[in-house]
């Protein structure tokens, strides 16, 4: 069944991730039952057919549930989360946050230390990860510029002459002189102009926050909520 929406998905050129979090929300609100495939099947070719019910759901997970009147949003600037539950990884919730494409874990995968042991190892539960999450979303900004894919990340965090050879790469096709030293200058730059961007467009450092029940129902097994504190989010940029 899980195959069947995948396809269904791409027959109606539908995000997985997003329709994912959309029916979810749908049954929420009673639209389905949770745990009922063929219904979910029967929501797709409804948005398939842009039925009213479609439509509101081909809107995504944000706008399903203001329709029917749902506060259990996993989403972020309009996104509905992709994975992992920011109340028991913090570090990817404060990526989530104060991403400029909302909630995304690939603007900067925390989950590399905080989960996989990739580049060091960091207590998922421990909310202070601000220089953390800055130097992720920076190096990850630079990443996406290159047009590598993200997984290359893998290979270079923990191999020095990983990323060495990607500079040395960019250097040979834009006769630069860059060194490794110049990756977090860039990532930043390309940060500061995505920030500015969302700016004009009337974001402000209150989109920047997770969904509101998240900080107040807990998460088991470890029964946390998530505690990062506001100020916290605002550093990350304030350089």
């Amino acid at each position: 069944m899980i195959a069947e929406l995948n396809q269904l998905c791409n027959d109606y050129g539908l995000d997985t991730i997003e329709t994912g979090g959309t029916l979810a929300v749908a049954m929420e609100a009673g639209v389905a039952k949770f745990g009922d495939g063929q219904r979910a099947i029967e929501l797709l070719h409804e948005i398939g057919r842009g039925t009213p019910l479609g439509r509101i759901l081909g809107a995504g997970a944000v706008v399903t549930g203001r329709v029917f009147g749902v506060e259990r949003v996993p989403a972020v600037k309009g996104q509905n989360m992709p994975a992992y539950d920011p109340r028991a990884i913090k570090g990817i919730g404060m990526t989530y946050a104060i991403s400029t494409m909302g909630a995304d874990h690939t603007s900067g995968y925390t989950i590399a230390p905080e989960i996989l042991g990739v580049s060091g190892k960091a207590d998922p539960l421990e909310a202070g990860k601000t220089d953390l999450v800055r130097n992720f979303q920076f190096a990850t900004a630079f990443l996406d510029s290159t047009g590598h894919c993200l997984f290359t990340a893998f290979a270079i965090l923990d191999i020095p002459e990983g990323l060495e050879g990607m500079v040395e790469e960019c250097n040979a096709i834009l006769g630069t002189h860059w060194t490794t030293a110049d990756v977090a200058r860039i990532g930043e730059e390309v940060i500061a102009i995505e920030r500015a961007f969302n700016k004009a467009a009337g974001f402000t450092e209150a989109h920047d926050r997770l969904p509101g029940f998240m900080a107040r129902e807990k998460l088991p097994p470890h029964d946390v909520v998530w505690d990062v504190p506001d100020e916290e989010l605002d550093k990350v940029h304030r350089l």
